[in-house]
């Protein structure tokens, strides 16, 4: 029997890390049948941000993801991750909808669940833990690893024994940004073994280059499961490669006794259905060592590049990646890892677009400041506590406790499109998304987002237009450099720019069209552009205190005010999704709302105005 055992991340971890968790089902099932018969300890296939691509751009009901898998997987162990109360959402759920969630992904094809808190608060984890042990299934207890002045060893020990009496079966050491050191896992991992009797897990990206090596000294020290992901999804941000491992430990005390041949067979077919996803790809593949820095973790950054990348700012990453751990400081050093690295990478990204840090607070943010995520590790920044919440009042208790049971509720609300207890699920992690979702697939409307075909442009070889260029006009020379740009085909994009160094937004409307044909040089021929907006339903320009705008490209959650609502200055007035984070937006003035612009489900831009409130 092998001494260690593998878990291996192919289906969920490690897309998730290296293009943006964008796979397929149909790019799942026919290579199940081999990853059955590995011997896997497990295969890590649901739960963390699969739930929400599949619904979001995949266009598919995870639920059914999960049944076709446990159909097709019947002899290996299915793992999910699931983070707690928050569940697979970006907010805590209440208790009766945490064991309606456990208890439907138990029956539906789930064995292990695999629990963390960003905040390693462990009141957060009790529902969790309790409902899967009461499905029989196996509830492994997840530190989330990270390093601070408020984190060491003592500390995650002191977590280990907590997981132990709340009734789990095993303990990840969950190092979602590839921070282990392998002294340090040598360490942590003696400590951890002498301390309790649940097998250890290993967890950790290759985000740094040091994961194989930490892995050896796990083992050495303890640990008898470790997460690796086949080659062909393996590496950079991702994880240590499965076949590597496997070669590694092969004849010691250590050997997994899994074949090296089958799982090249499986890495031949991967690397063949990856090609699809070309477009998705991470930036991020290599080693990174500024992690050590930043602590951003592997299944974010691929999804944080791709964000970037949407909104025309993907040149101005390093800023971000440097403003991160100035935010993490601020909010008390949570662990970065779902929804904390969310909460804060989504902060960090409007401090650097907004060129002013806390100008616009996340209304994630302010509910982590509230306290409705759990205890701070450490102490907050005192000043960004005030800007973000002012007065209001902190929670110091376990949140679930303030929530009523919210799934009769939530039933009512959907009753008319959700089929199933699984419908109601969905709605309740992402309501206006699934609402969405659920009327598009009774309507037999759903499409996936497309996937570009590899003979197009952008997958032929790089592609280079100036983003820094000299411009002579009447004989004086400016020095321009594009820094963002608005998102792409708006009728007037709004392009960022620096002009000999004072920074400027200048508004693209096109007005007529090219066709190129011949090449470069062939000519073209051109039409005006049709707009696909009627003309007097445009957004005007912000050009007063009064007109309301948002800080970045997003979709309206909601309109808090009508025509004719006397508000004051700080008062919400809408609230806008970015980057998967909802922002209240607040009003600058006080006054009375005259003009609304915008309706639920559009799509805005920070160069527009949304409302107009006049000043009294």
């Amino acid at each position: 029997m092998a001494k260690v055992f593998i878990s291996d991340l192919v289906l969920r971890d490690g897309h998730q890390s290296l293009i943006a968790t964008r796979m397929r089902t149909e790019d799942m099932l026919p290579i199940c049948a081999k990853l059955d018969s590995v011997g896997f300890w497990s295969l890590e296939a649901w739960g963390g941000a699969t739930f929400d691509a599949c619904v979001r751009f995949l266009r598919e009901d995870p639920w059914d993801r999960l049944k076709e898998l446990r159909k097709a997987l019947p002899n290996t162990r299915i793992q999910m991750l699931l983070r707690g109360q928050n569940l697979l959402g970006y907010r805590n759920y209440s208790d009766d909808v945490v064991r309606a969630f456990v208890k439907k992904s138990a029956d539906n094809g789930v064995d292990v669940f695999r629990i963390f808190d960003a905040m390693n608060d462990l009141r957060n984890l009790r529902v969790s833990i309790e409902a899967v042990k009461a499905s029989g299934k196996i509830a492994e207890g997840a530190i989330s690893y990270t390093t601070s002045p408020v984190h060491n060893i003592p500390y995650f020990v002191g977590l280990s024994k907590e997981f132990e009496v709340m009734g789990c079966d095993t303990l990840a050491i969950k190092d979602m940004a590839g921070l282990l050191t392998p002294a340090t896992t040598a360490e942590l991992v003696k400590a951890i073994a002498a301390a309790v009797k649940m097998p250890i897990h290993m967890h950790s990206h290759a985000t740094s280059g040091l994961s194989a090596m930490c892995f050896l000294r796990a083992v050495e020290n303890g640990a008898t499961i470790l997460d690796t992901c086949n080659s062909s999804f393996g590496e950079g941000s991702s994880h240590t490669s499965t076949e590597s491992m496997v070669a590694a430990l092969a004849g010691t005390e250590y050997d997994t006794g899994l074949s090296l041949p089958l799982l090249q067979e499986i890495t031949a077919y991967f690397r063949e259905a990856r090609k699809k996803y070309w477009q998705f790809e991470s930036a991020f593949t290599g080693v990174d060592s500024r992690v050590l820095v930043n602590q951003v973790p592997g299944g974010m950054i691929s999804n944080l590049s791709n964000q970037l990348k949407e909104q025309g700012a993907l040149n101005r990453m390093d800023e971000v990646l440097a403003e991160i751990p100035r935010v993490r400081e601020d909010l008390g050093f949570p662990p970065l890892v779902t929804p904390t690295s969310q909460i804060v990478g989504t902060q960090a990204v409007l401090n650097v677009l907004t060129g002013q840090r806390y100008k616009s607070v996340t209304t994630e943010v302010k509910n982590y400041l509230q306290g409705r995520y759990g205890k701070t590790p450490g102490e907050v920044n005192a000043q960004v506590r005030s800007i973000a919440i002012g007065s209001a009042e902190v929670i110091t208790g376990r949140p679930a406790d303030r929530l009523e049971d919210e799934m009769d509720k939530l039933r009512g609300e959907i009753e008319s499109i959700a089929k199933n207890e699984e419908d109601v699920l969905t709605y309740a992690m992402f309501p206006e998304l699934a609402r969405t979702f659920l009327q598009e697939r009774a309507a037999g409307t759903l499409k996936p987002e497309p996937l570009l075909p590899a003979g197009s442009n952008l997958s032929s070889g790089p592609l280079y237009s100036p983003s820094e260029f000299n411009v002579s006009l009447h004989g004086e020379t400016y020095h321009i450099h594009i820094t963002g740009s608005g998102r792409p085909g708006e009728e007037q994009r709004p392009f960022f720019v620096s002009v000999d160094g004072v920074q400027e937004e200048v508004i693209v409307e096109a007005l007529n069209e090219v066709e190129v044909f011949g090449g470069v040089s062939g000519g073209g021929k051109s039409k005006p552009k049709e707009s696909s907006q009627k003309a007097g339903s445009k957004r005007p320009r912000p050009s007063h205190p009064g007109h309301v705008t948002t800080a970045m490209p997003g979709a309206i959650v909601d309109v808090l005010v009508e025509v004719g609502k006397k508000v004051k200055a700080g008062d919400p007035v809408l609230v806008i999704e970015a980057m998967k984070m909802e922002n209240e937006v607040q009003a600058q003035i006080s006054g009375t709302v005259v003009n609304i612009w915008i309706a639920k489900g559009d799509t805005v831009t920070p160069d527009e105005a949304l409302m107009e409130i006049q000043q009294e």
